[in-house]
């Protein structure tokens, strides 16, 4: 049997306790309240992997996409070379509906390695 390429969807690790090298340098950090007043700014911020991941021409991350529940939030760009993988977004999560919890949701996207993701569960107090 094959093994799947890394373009084949999003990448997740095997064993999260156990991360190999490179689900440590992929996998998106979400450092972020575990729960947020509705209609209200709080920060995210998101970087990339535990260890470093290098910012070369020939090999980067490309973009970081955020979404909350079913919205999309943001992407952030990034350039090779003169940008970090690490970013801090100011989110409002509005209260218009009736969800008490939502899964906060970061997918990267590596030239080399392909996408990758991580999602935190935050309550919504109104």
């Amino acid at each position: 049997m094959s093994e799947k390429g890394l373009f084949c969807g999003i990448n997740k690790p095997e064993d999260p306790a156990n991360l190999s090298e490179m689900e440590k340098k992929h996998i998106p950090v979400i450092d972020a309240p575990e729960e947020v007043t509705a209609g209200e700014p709080f920060n995210v911020t998101i970087k990339v992997g535990e260890i470093p991941h290098v910012m070369e021409n020939a090999h980067h991350i490309q973009w970081l996409d955020v979404s909350f529940g079913s919205n999309f939030y943001a992407r952030v760009d990034l350039t090779p070379e003169f940008t970090s993988p690490t970013v801090t977004l100011s989110l409002i999560r509005h209260g218009k509906g009736s969800h008490d919890r939502g899964t906060l949701r970061v997918t990267e996207r590596c030239n080399i390695h392909g996408l990758w993701a991580a999602e935190k569960e935050i309550g919504v107090k109104k």
